[in-house]
């Protein structure tokens, strides 16, 4: 959505990655079909930076991949936090365990696998920042399920809300016209204070009032 040379422009004025998202980063697109679903090193430092301003003590993350945003949004974790974070595919299991073990977060990560509807029914928790990044046409149900459980000016962030400029372009498919109809829902909730941010492939950030 942006030119190559804004994105260099916009990695050069953020934070380093360290070693182990590189790692990640790397294993990701070597190793793993569709390593565009990776969140990258801008997105990750968004992350990480709406975290750390909110310092929260429960994290709720709906599609783990292969753990790079986790671990952006677990920098952030006050020094009693934990992260749960819910994916359904049993193949990257190991990679990712494996990537949460070489973290010195790695014991604040619940990871789950399962069902994520199933899994956030059998969380008995109050999260401060929720992170939807998972299949797109249950973004307003997961929406739904989580909102009872966020508190008052907690975070909810939910990923590819601008579905690579479809959305701008009026697409007609199936995916597009489910991310649109999720946009208006959040357009038209009078309970939050929300906007979208550019970022790579579009970031809604809402505040629960």
């Amino acid at each position: 959505m942006i030119s190559e040379e804004l994105q260099q422009l916009l990695l050069k004025y953020c934070e380093p990655e360290d070693q182990l998202l590189q790692h990640i980063d790397r294993e990701t697109n070597l190793k793993v079909l569709m390593p565009r679903m990776l969140s990258g090193h801008y997105q990750g430092r968004v992350l990480s930076l709406l975290s750390k301003m909110i310092s929260p003590k429960r994290i709720l993350e709906i599609g783990t991949f292969t753990g790079y945003a986790t671990l952006c949004l677990a920098e952030g974790l006050a020094q009693d936090g934990i992260i749960y974070t819910l994916d359904i595919n049993e193949e990257l299991e190991d990679m990712v365990r494996e990537n949460f073990a070489k973290s010195p977060l790695g014991a604040k990560i619940k990871y789950i696998l399962g069902d994520a509807q199933q899994s956030i029914a059998r969380l008995n928790e109050t999260f401060d920042l929720v992170f939807i990044d998972a299949d797109k046409k249950n973004n307003g149900t997961y929406y739904d399920l989580i909102f009872d459980h966020v508190r008052s000016g907690g975070l909810i962030i939910v990923d590819n809300v601008l579905w690579s400029g479809k959305i701008v372009n009026n697409a007609q498919d199936k995916d597009t016209k489910n991310i649109s109809s999720f946009n208006d829902k959040i357009n038209e909730d009078q309970r939050v204070e929300k906007l979208i941010l550019p970022v790579r492939d579009g970031l809604f950030v809402i505040r629960k009032k």
